[in-house]
């Protein structure tokens, strides 16, 4: 009964001694701002908002205080004050002509590499695989160089990071799987060339995501990074290595799950530093048979990874 009668009472205020001449300008608002409005009255932020009082002396409370219990329409957003943006540079430091243009050449690199990986799409499309994969590995040469030119250059940003990032996922994400996919074609079913170089690609963005947020190691990779497994296949197939279809297929799946593995992985620097008789071998094997001395490479390279981590629990 209470209710109701409020109710009838909002009601009779609203339509009893109103004629259709006498209509005041807020009934024509709307309802937002007549919600808004009786809000402002009944907790009395009408008073707080004058310019000479900045506290109800009745209550000893502020602006802020008030507006924080104040219920919020339904119907109606919170008002929020808009900050004004501010623009991030994307070259951090001193914007002189010369560290332009230099940030300008190692961006150029990325972009290279981003428009190699899509030559090489368009050349898979056309049956050219092998020239796509000569693309490819053009792509990972780039990706190296506009790293070392960031890092020589002292031009490195959160911008070219990124953009690398996405020059990858296209090179090395999406490219390499394509020649991988058109190199297969007739070899092995169509369903499983096309599982296992999708299987690629979603790993690629894995890793590549993955990198990006996780710290940094001086020592291994963890998982096996996403250049090297694209340079693997873009070699693979340059180089036609003759194994089974079913065989190659296998091998691009274990690649993808390698990528996105916690296995460690060592890195170039620390491969450079191996004792130099320990280079005589791959170099005399490519002598004597470069197809089967990459295959024996690159699968003493994937065993590493197990075999480091299996190490460094039974040290820890």
């Amino acid at each position: 009964m209470r209710r109701s009668s409020t109710f009838a009472r909002q009601v009779l205020l609203v339509r009893v001694g109103r004629r259709d001449g006498d209509l005041h300008p807020t009934d024509l608002a709307p309802t937002e701002h007549r919600y808004a409005d009786r809000q402002r009255r009944r907790y009395g932020l009408d008073r707080l908002s004058r310019p000479t009082l900045g506290v109800d002396p009745t209550l000893g409370l502020d602006r802020a205080d008030v507006e924080a219990v104040m219920p919020v329409s339904p119907a109606m957003p919170p008002m929020t004050q808009t900050d004004e943006a501010h623009t991030i540079p994307l070259l951090p430091g001193e914007r002189t002509m010369a560290r332009r243009m230099k940030f300008g050449l190692v961006n150029a690199c990325t972009l290279a590499s981003l428009m190699l990986g899509m030559l090489a799409i368009f050349l898979a499309m056309q049956g050219e695989v092998r020239m796509a994969a000569l693309c490819l590995i053009a792509c990972v040469g780039f990706d190296g160089l506009d790293g070392a030119l960031a890092r020589r250059l002292g031009v490195a940003s959160p911008f070219g990071a990124q953009m690398d990032s996405l020059a990858d996922m296209c090179s090395f994400g999406l490219a390499a799987p394509v020649v991988v996919y058109a190199s297969l074609a007739g070899s092995v079913s169509t369903a499983a060339a096309a599982v296992a170089c999708a299987l690629v690609a979603a790993c690629a963005a894995i890793r590549l995501a993955r990198f990006n947020v996780s710290p940094k190691d001086g020592r291994f990779f963890c998982g096996v990074p996403t250049t090297m497994a694209a340079a693997v296949l873009a070699v693979t197939v340059a180089i036609g290595l003759p194994v089974p279809g079913a065989v190659l297929v296998a091998g691009v799946a274990l690649l993808a799950f390698a990528m996105v593995s916690s296995f460690p992985y060592a890195k170039l620097a620390r491969l450079v530093k191996l004792p130099p008789w320990l280079w005589l071998a791959p170099v005399i094997g490519a002598l004597v048979d470069i197809r089967l001395t990459f295959a024996l490479i690159v699968v003493g390279y994937l065993v590493s990874g197990p075999v480091l981590w299996l190490r460094q629990r039974r040290t820890a």
